[in-house]
């Protein structure tokens, strides 16, 4: 257990124990069937899984990300001012996070990247290569949102361009992640927060952008070698993959292989790392190295097919991606609608803005990633911000 996870079991005890004492039906109905019916694949497939102590512990994990801390969130944002204080903490903890991976590229104290130590991880270090580019990608997309959103009435002058320059700012150490996954979320989650801001909106901050991308690879010249080869390798990942996504591309069949020999409910919770080797490719490496930021060489285990939706298809099964994936998609889709409304009576843009914004970001980085890590609480609050926004309209608007 993390400091993270412990903070967030005292949120949701006191929450818990505020709700017992107001004596009050805290959700509507239609909240509590959108956050609570991921309870229900969760609870299949623990009792499905091989090994009930790894079940256990999944399903802990699960309640916890998905269903409890997102509640939490629901019932403890009462205002527009709730919200972007919990946005804008997440914003600092990112700028601290990138400045720290700027450090790390610079001074060449970061993870092992081809064989040299120049990978920003900020405090995560290399056995968690995608923790700081997470962390950093929140803190874009809601830097992004409220530069996108017209100023609401009485809030600071200056809170506009502030957003701008710290979005501009986390360009830097989101590159020099040299994550894939994150680049490719980020891109395409920019690019429709731009178009539900509105076109004019759209091209002032993609022409900012495109500014920053030419400072930081042309003008500045970071590495912008190793960024482009980077960049030109997500367009051969079928015809010359590297060896990291021939892995992935064995971790999925093994994930569907799964599936199909259990279609209801999967293999249960945590069972993939015990039945990949039985449906697995012989290509298959047996870790991933890691190096540098101030650990020596390991070699981490390929415990997961680094793609939820296939996590959850192979573990969960048809329950699972049915009944966790819908309550995703219910949130998007109430939460676009409320944009859509808050847009036409000028209230309440940025909230909505940054809610989709960073939950689209996570629906498209999970096509290459999971949960796991000191990080995934922070994914937990994401999914807390987008239900606050499209759950209770009387509350952030």
């Amino acid at each position: 257990m993390t400091p993270a996870d412990a903070a967030s079991g005292v949120l949701v005890a006191f929450c818990a124990v505020r709700a017992l004492r107001a004596r009050t039906r805290p959700l509507t109905a239609a909240a509590a069937l959108v956050l609570g019916a991921p309870v229900v694949a969760i609870a299949v497939a623990t009792l499905a899984a091989a090994r009930p102590a790894a079940g256990v512990a999944g399903f802990v994990r699960y309640l916890q990300v998905f269903v409890l801390v997102p509640t939490a969130l629901v019932l403890l944002l009462r205002t527009t001012r709730d919200f972007l204080v919990v946005a804008g903490s997440v914003v600092l903890l990112a700028l601290v996070q990138g400045a720290f991976g700027v450090y790390q590229y610079a001074t060449g104290t970061g993870a092992s990247y081809v064989g040299e130590n120049i990978r920003a991880v900020g405090t995560f270090g290399p056995s968690d290569v995608m923790g700081m580019a997470t962390v950093v990608a929140y803190g874009l997309m809601i830097s992004v949102g409220l530069a996108l959103a017209p100023a609401a009435p009485g809030s600071p002058r200056r809170l506009r361009p502030v957003a701008l320059g710290c979005a501009a700012a986390l360009v830097v150490p989101l590159v020099l992640s040299f994550s894939r996954g994150t680049w490719i979320a980020t891109v395409l989650a920019c690019a429709v927060m731009t178009v539900l801001a509105g076109w004019r909106q759209a091209v002032r901050i993609l022409a900012v952008t495109a500014a920053a991308g030419v400072v930081l690879v042309g003008g500045a010249g970071v590495g912008s070698q190793l960024i482009s080869d980077r960049v030109a390798s997500i367009t051969q990942v079928t015809d010359a993959p590297d060896s990291s996504v021939t892995d992935r591309y064995s971790l999925w069949a093994a994930a569907t292989d799964m599936w199909r020999e259990r279609p209801a409910t999967g293999v249960g919770l945590k069972g993939f790392p015990a039945h990949r080797d039985g449906h697995a490719a012989l290509d298959l490496s047996s870790g991933s190295d890691t190096d540098g930021a101030g650990q020596g060489f390991a070699r981490e285990p390929l415990l997961s097919p680094h793609n939820m939706y296939l996590l959850i298809l192979s573990e969960q099964g048809l329950i699972g991606i049915t009944l966790i994936v819908g309550s995703w998609a219910a949130l998007l889709a109430v939460g676009l609608s409320r944009l859509a409304g808050a847009r036409r009576a000028g209230r309440g843009t940025e909230c909505g803005l940054i809610a989709t914004g960073l939950l689209l970001w996570q629906c498209v980085d999970f096509l290459y990633a999971d949960i796991g890590g000191p990080s995934t609480v922070l994914t937990a609050m994401l999914f807390g911000l987008a239900a606050a926004w499209a759950l209770r309209p009387e509350a952030v608007r």
